[in-house]
């Protein structure tokens, strides 16, 4: 056989060599996206801003915080919630509303030249058959995501009027007047909350919430975001949703973890109750942890949202009806 001679590959093989080609490019390209957004929570803790806080104290938008909000008013939830929000703070929106470019187009609208997409996820999962002939017949799921993209309403011009609506300004309270809906939902959860000392904390071996009272905090909003924070926590308990992510100390991996968790649980929860979340006299030290999880895993924030959001849903799965449909949560 002549030297440097090559058969050409069967047609099955080179489609097989085409097909692994084609996945290993989509699995880089969603890992990218996965990196792109982890960089994006990571610029803003290293210079001090919290994604899921910033939008209370800073200019991202005049009137009432809302969740991200779809073309059809549909609220964001989880890691898309903090990509959006990261992005107004940078980007300096007003408006809570994000639509794809075909959506934009549906609408009459034409995005900006040069206009730069957001990108998004959307999880699901997949019914698959279970060819095993020794098992029962049973329904198996794939679980997957995957990202589009997406524009803020302010980067579109020609949409209808409502789109570019300033949301309206809450009326202002007195500094220590309670909150009905946080009093009823924190009610509504059922936890074990006492009151009293100088510490707010939840205790997982004796299942309850302590906190101080009202008064010692510097407003409403502050007591309102602790709670909510430590709820958070209590939902992680064996008999509610089971979430174990270690670390029990202070500078732990797991506990850096549950921390972020808590965080976010109570910024997605704070937004629903009309509470301004509590920024932390010690977020240096929350700051530290969090940065080093992230940057250790570029997958971290992405459960951790997905986590928080489970936790809130929980909480608000514990309500009654009639309080889930005041909230306008659901139709």
């Amino acid at each position: 056989m002549r030297q440097g001679f090559m058969t050409r590959p069967e047609k099955g093989f080179q489609k097989t060599l085409e097909t692994k080609a084609g996945k290993a490019m989509k699995t880089k390209q969603r890992n990218d996206v996965y990196q792109e957004v982890t960089n994006m929570i990571i610029e803003a803790l290293e210079k001090s801003v919290r994604p899921w806080a910033k939008p209370w104290n800073g200019g991202y938008t005049e009137g009432r915080i809302v969740m991200p909000l779809r073309h059809n008013g549909e609220a964001y939830k989880g890691i898309n919630v903090l990509i959006l929000w990261s992005l107004s703070i940078k980007k300096g929106y007003q408006s809570a509303h994000w639509m794809t470019y075909r959506q934009a187009t549906e609408l009459g609208g034409q995005v900006k030249k040069g206009a730069k997409a957001a990108p998004v996820f959307y999880a699901g999962k997949l019914l698959v058959e279970d060819e095993s002939q020794n098992s029962e017949e049973e329904e198996k799921f794939i679980h997957y995501m995957k990202s589009y993209r997406v524009f803020n309403v302010e980067q579109i011009e020609g949409l209808p009027e409502n789109y570019y609506l300033k949301p309206e300004q809450p009326p202002e309270l007195e500094e220590m007047e309670r909150l009905p809906l946080a009093d009823s939902f924190i009610v509504g959860t059922g936890a074990d909350i006492r009151h009293g000392g100088d510490r707010a904390f939840h205790s997982f071996c004796g299942d309850f919430i302590q906190m101080p009272y009202m008064e010692a905090f510097k407003t409403n909003h502050s007591y309102y975001a602790t709670v909510l924070h430590e709820l958070t926590h209590w939902t992680k308990a064996e008999n509610r949703l089971d979430r174990d992510l270690g670390g029990i100390r202070k500078g732990d991996i797991g506990y850096a973890k549950e921390e972020l968790v808590a965080e976010l649980g109570a910024a997605f929860l704070s937004v629903d109750l009309g509470v301004i979340p509590d920024i932390k006299g010690n977020h240096a030290a929350y700051i530290a942890s969090w940065l080093k999880v992230l940057k250790k895993d570029k997958k971290a924030i992405f459960r951790a949202a997905a986590q928080a959001q489970c936790a809130a849903d929980y909480l608000h799965g514990l309500q009654a009806k009639e309080m889930i449909e005041q909230q306008g949560l659901v139709a």
